[in-house]
């Protein structure tokens, strides 16, 4: 779970810090107390041998319906930091999910890679120090069990680290509904097909290799 956190709290901070508007020390601190709340909101809630299973509950989102991040503000009133300084999106999702960590910006977007790691480890991995003193912070608090002179490395696997070259804050303008009077459902999980679906009166249904009805009875004849 440290080296999910450590991905996304370097991530959030980098964005954060191009913007220009929180001073360096305050950002420390923001980024120390967020690594605290998001480690506290975690526990109990990871499971590495299902990823997927409460992604919803563990991703940071904010949209029209959710404006603030709980644990965002949090952080924001412990180090002093304005919540609008931030510069987030309109639109944004993060999901820290065992393994992997990745975000998506609007609610219609493609989802892109953070970073990924090895769930359960290999021989060939590497350390690499997070630039940040958050992680040495997240046993301070919540973690006492755990030893300090692990915290601020994350074990970072062979096939990706950090991906240094994902989007910054609005990497393109928002993709517009499809269809007008209709609204994207709000999903707060990460869809892990690419099956296409309509919508009809009585739910989803599936559209692959869908056979038309035959109206009986009907002349289509001009």
């Amino acid at each position: 779970m440290k080296r999910e956190i450590g991905a996304a709290l370097f991530y959030l901070k980098r964005n954060v810090k191009a913007k220009g508007k929180v001073e360096a020390d305050k950002l420390e601190l923001f980024v120390e107390r967020l690594a605290v709340a998001l480690k506290k909101k975690f526990q109990g809630h990871w499971y590495p041998e299902n990823p997927s299973r409460g992604s919803a509950y563990r991703c940071t989102r904010i949209n029209e319906f959710y404006k603030e991040d709980p644990e965002l503000v949090r952080a924001c009133q412990e180090s002093g930091v304005k919540y609008s300084d931030l510069g987030l999106p309109r639109e944004v999702t993060l999901w820290v999910d065992p393994g992997e960590v990745c975000c998506r910006y609007g609610e219609g977007n493609l989802v892109f890679s953070v970073a990924t790691f090895s769930v359960n480890g290999s021989t060939d991995e590497q350390n690499v120090k997070i630039k940040t003193r958050a992680l040495k912070r997240v046993s301070s608090d919540s973690l006492a069990n755990e030893k300090n002179d692990n915290i601020g490395r994350c074990c970072i696997s062979k096939c990706q680290a950090l991906n240094l070259d994902c989007a910054e804050w609005y990497p393109k303008p928002l993709v517009k509904a499809p269809v007008k009077g209709f609204h994207r459902p709000s999903r707060g999980f990460r869809t892990r097909s690419r099956v296409t679906f309509a919508l009809k009166r009585t739910g989803w249904f599936h559209t692959r290799n869908r056979v038309r009805p035959v109206h009986r009875g009907v002349n289509c004849q001009g």
